[in-house]
């Protein structure tokens, strides 16, 4: 079921094939690769005085209902996946919040914005538990606009777009009354889903030009806590074997490496040691129709682009 594997190394295409309804102009629905380009606008965002620290609670720059999931949750504990928001990701069930928070992109609960800023629960102490929380990336797409006072269309047109030289007009999903479905709408061809890969391998440097703080690509490529150590994570009822940082994966072992992935088998790898970035495209016809995810996945195709890079 891949529709794209995409090579490259050192910057240089290695390898480039398209399978499916896949071609190199085509915008493929990156799902929750959309997660990591959200992250680093929070980081352009934190870099450009819009937020003054990931230390900071969230709820002191969008309006939550006190009480709720966000009220008084560290930024970082939200990158993190650590919120200890009330939440179910598990795609096998109907009764899932997955299901009724996507239902809100037709205008219900007051929109996405409306449905993260009331109607997410606390369940856990803020990082005590790493569970795979969509919403937690939702209000952080909230973050970047109310701080920015821009769409995050905009803000990431100005700040990643443009300076990356992206090649083919892309788009991202919203709901009715406009809001980017910050956790899984970015509508992207391969090629350009790898320069944020490829940004992150170079430290966030792009072309001699610093667009991302390097400390913001080392703290959100790192596992800084045992929650978040592979197999810690959470996802619907069932653990995984990879680790969490801001918004990224981190497979386990020592090699450094990291990936954005999105429901479908969506990747964006990246290796810094083997100066590769690697993009894998899918339509998994069976993701989500196990209860115990075992025709997911998710870390066979990590292995098999841990493979490739080993092979460079």
């Amino acid at each position: 079921d891949t529709a794209a594997l995409l090579v490259l190394v050192d910057g240089e295409i290695r390898y480039e094939r398209y399978f499916l309804s896949g071609a190199p102009n085509v915008n493929w629905l990156s799902w929750s690769v959309s997660k990591s380009f959200t992250s680093a606008l929070v980081g352009i965002a934190v870099q450009e005085g819009f937020i003054r620290s990931v230390d900071d609670p969230i709820s002191d720059y969008v309006e939550v209902a006190p009480g709720s999931a966000y009220d008084g949750v560290s930024i970082k504990a939200v990158l993190q996946m650590s919120s200890g928001a009330a939440w179910n990701e598990d795609y096998n069930n109907p009764n899932a919040q997955i299901h009724e928070f996507s239902h809100s992109v037709l205008g219900a609960n007051g929109g996405l914005y409306g449905y993260v800023a009331k109607k997410v629960n606390k369940e856990n102490p803020p990082d005590s538990v790493c569970r795979y929380c969509s919403s937690d990336t939702q209000i952080l797409g909230m973050l970047v606009a109310s701080t920015t006072g821009r769409c995050l269309t905009d803000y990431m047109t100005e700040k990643l777009i443009e300076p990356l030289g992206f090649e083919t007009p892309s788009y991202w999903m919203t709901d009715i009354y406009g809001a980017e479905m910050a956790y899984s709408g970015l509508c992207m061809p391969a090629r350009d889903l790898a320069r944020l890969g490829e940004l992150y391998r170079n430290n966030g440097s792009w072309k001699g030009k610093q667009i991302l703080n390097p400390d913001w690509v080392d703290a959100s490529t790192t596992i800084d806590s045992p929650v978040r150590e592979p197999g810690g994570p959470i996802v619907g009822d069932h653990g995984i074997e990879l680790g969490y940082g801001y918004q990224w994966w981190i497979p386990p072992g020592d090699e450094g490496d990291y990936s954005a992935v999105g429901i479908m088998n969506q990747l964006v790898y990246v290796n810094p040691k083997k100066k590769v970035t690697i993009v894998k495209l899918s339509a998994n016809r069976y993701y989500g129709t196990t209860h115990d995810a075992e025709l997911d996945k998710d870390i066979e195709n990590v292995e098999f682009l841990r493979s490739i890079a080993a092979s460079i």
